[in-house]
């Protein structure tokens, strides 16, 4: 379907956006695409973060007896 659209045909197409939302409009979209990613990329970083902390918090203790013991006296 979009297989024939070349760089003339982008730029048609920005310069028709341009003028129909005009340049303020476009800009403040912009910004807030950018605040967007940034906000999903915080959200991934700090999921990621509690997904190891409670890995952590739940890992289990695969000492043997023998060492315990030792350990505690």
């Amino acid at each position: 379907m979009f297989n024939n659209i070349g760089p003339l045909g982008l730029l048609l197409i920005a310069v028709v956006v341009l003028v129909l939302f005009g340049r303020g409009k476009i800009s403040s979209l912009m910004g807030e695409v950018g605040k967007g990613i940034t906000s999903f990329k915080r959200g991934i970083k700090e999921g990621s973060e509690e997904i190891e902390k409670a890995a952590s918090e739940d890992a289990l203790d695969v000492t043997p007896e023998a060492g315990k013991s030792k350990d505690k006296v």
